[in-house]
């Protein structure tokens, strides 16, 4: 299975002016080692994530690249890594179809692995993050961290079906006992 997650919100706290430095970056409790979990049991993970930081001039590529280091290094020191990490620099105003609501990542990340749409998941806090699952037949998980207690507060019904959880590390106890079943 392909393990698709959101960033910011999912991995690490969601900031409302960016994740500029990796100094900026706080993991969630849990985070790394529901990372880790999804790699020793062979499912892929990747990192599809919205950076319009950059293109609105609020950090460059290199502080990108520095704050992905940095969390390189958090899932590491938890036992886990990703096998992608997609991002878009999109800023909303010039949005192309990479850009989440946009499915364009996580068509990208599909197409890298030669995964189908049914052999994936997309775990993320926002609704741009379940409307690019939607788009492409992916299964949607909703974690309340983040935005998500918004998100789930006023979740459109064409969105459905969608498993809510209370963080990533929950999400992941579920796909884990599912897939034992």
């Amino acid at each position: 299975m392909l393990v698709l997650l959101d960033r910011d919100g999912v991995l690490n706290e969601d900031r409302a002016d960016f994740v500029k430095t990796p100094a900026e970056l706080v993991m969630i409790a849990g985070a790394g080692a529901a990372v880790a979990r999804l790699n020793a049991a062979g499912h892929l993970v990747a990192v599809v994530s919205n950076q319009s930081g950059v293109g609105r001039g609020l950090m460059s590529e290199d502080d990108l690249d520095a704050v992905h280091a940095a969390l390189v290094s958090a899932l590491g020191a938890a036992g886990g890594h990703l096998n992608a990490l997609i991002t878009c620099t999109d800023p909303p105003w010039a949005a192309t179809a990479r850009r989440k609501p946009g499915p364009g990542m996580l068509q990208e990340a599909l197409d890298q692995f030669d995964i189908a749409p049914d052999q994936a998941v997309m775990i993320g806090d926002a609704t741009r993050d379940l409307e690019a699952a939607a788009a492409l037949g992916i299964r949607r998980i909703l974690v309340r961290t983040g935005k998500g207690r918004t998100t789930e507060a006023k979740l459109p019904a064409a969105l459905h079906p969608v498993t809510i959880h209370d963080d990533l590390a929950a999400a992941v106890t579920a796909l884990m006992a599912e897939a034992a079943s």
